[in-house]
């Protein structure tokens, strides 16, 4: 029988919308359009460190142990000691705002000639811009020389970064997602293509076309040397990487497919139509559809056992195995913004009105009692022991 987590909450970002929020190493790490980046102590609730200093809305966060990478509609691409809660590095170079990033850790990737290697040799940062491209960093080390564009002339020139790799020029209009294992990059773009890049050579393998709107999110699949994405034009397409063919489209959804999450056995797809969708990876097939909110889907996380969504004020938690509601955790809330699970806790962003004002809050539940919904995790290989792989987070439906 499933028991009821516990539960507790706390203010967080003013009333600003939270837009990116990680679990990492037992710290919840919330970004807003506040331009500020928050770190917070799970169990007391308290607010641990303020990272200051982008210019605008912080749209992409990721981490990998105490190093925190941020991009923001500033421009700028900012690295941080979750230590001190010092920014240690501010890389200039993309000229509109930098919407979705990823750290990619060195990992073993079997080449085409059967042989094993590891790639990237050392951990990377790849940022997307509405400039219409990507660029790849090396990510700094603990100890490494500080840099920071201001310092440096022209703060949209990153010739003289030491730690710029790649500039990956070819799409039509503003990259709206991205991901990365190994050496292979996919990008979804607002020119309705997916792009998959070679990270080591920065060559572009393969433009693939189909989408006949904008791509809003993209996943990579390496077990099964595919790629997915989600459109306006309603469809989720599986893209055969081996050859940059679409193997399947996905069609249901009525309207824009903003979100997309993979687990090992299954996709799920989040769209504006209110409605979530569970398809087998290998064969494209239809295994639930989730249709109890009444609003666009804003955010959602799942695994094996469980999905949860956010919509209409509302976030609720289904069972995967057969598509029924489990429980609503939050009702009566303005909007859920953002969600993550990981281990035995979930944590979740949202807009409350408390006395008559609205006021963001950061709502965390612990499943430690309830055998059904804690998932051990599991890391892919790295460089580093103990280097934790952060789930790709959900994003806010902005059309």
């Amino acid at each position: 029988m499933s028991l009821s987590p516990t539960h507790r909450s706390f203010p967080a970002h003013g009333s600003s919308v939270v837009t990116c929020l990680i679990l990492s190493r037992g710290r919840v790490i919330s970004a807003s359009d506040d331009h500020s980046i928050h770190v917070y102590d799970p169990l007391a609730g308290e607010l641990r460190l303020a990272l200051l200093g982008h210019e605008g809305g912080v749209w992409a966060i990721a981490a990998t142990r105490d190093i925190l990478v941020s991009g923001s509609t500033d421009r700028t691409v900012r690295i941080w000691d979750l230590a001190s809660g010092r920014c240690t590095h501010v890389f200039g170079g993309h000229t509109g705002s930098v919407r979705c990033l990823a750290i990619v850790q060195p990992e073993w990737v079997e080449m085409e000639d059967g042989q094993r290697e590891k790639w990237p040799k050392r951990a990377l940062i790849v940022t997307g811009s509405r400039d219409h491209t990507l660029r790849v960093w090396t990510l700094p080390r603990s100890g490494d020389a500080g840099y920071s564009c201001f310092d440096e002339g022209d703060p949209d020139d990153a010739d003289d970064n030491p730690y710029h790799q790649l500039f990956l020029e070819g799409h039509d209009h503003a990259v709206r997602a991205l991901a990365a294992r190994g050496r292979t990059l996919v990008s979804g773009s607002y020119d309705c293509t997916v792009r998959v890049w070679d990270l080591v050579t920065g060559a572009c393998k393969w433009i693939m076309v189909g989408h006949t709107q904008k791509v809003y999110s993209v996943v990579l699949d390496p077990l099964r040397h595919q790629a997915y994405s989600g459109s306006m034009d309603g469809t989720v397409r599986i893209w055969d990487l081996k050859t940059g063919t679409c193997a399947h489209t996905l069609t249901g959804h009525t309207s824009l497919v903003g979100l997309l999450g993979l687990s090992p056995r299954t996709l799920v797809s989040a769209a504006a139509d209110a409605t979530l969708r569970v398809w087998n990876p290998d064969t494209g097939a239809l295994l639930h559809t989730l249709a109890a909110h009444t609003g666009a889907i804003t955010c959602f996380y799942h695994d094996e056992f469980k999905v949860l969504s956010g919509s209409d004020g509302t976030l609720k938690m289904w069972n995967l195995r057969d598509g029924s509601v489990v429980r609503d955790l939050l009702t009566g809330v303005t909007g859920v913004w953002q969600v993550v699970f990981e281990g035995r806790r979930c944590v979740a962003a949202s807009n409350q009105t408390l006395d008559g004002t609205v006021q963001t809050v950061l709502d965390v539940w612990d499943f430690t009692e309830d055998e059904d919904w804690v998932v051990a995790d599991v890391s892919p290989e790295t460089e580093d022991d103990e280097i934790e792989s952060e789930d790709e987070q959900g994003e806010l439906i902005n059309a």
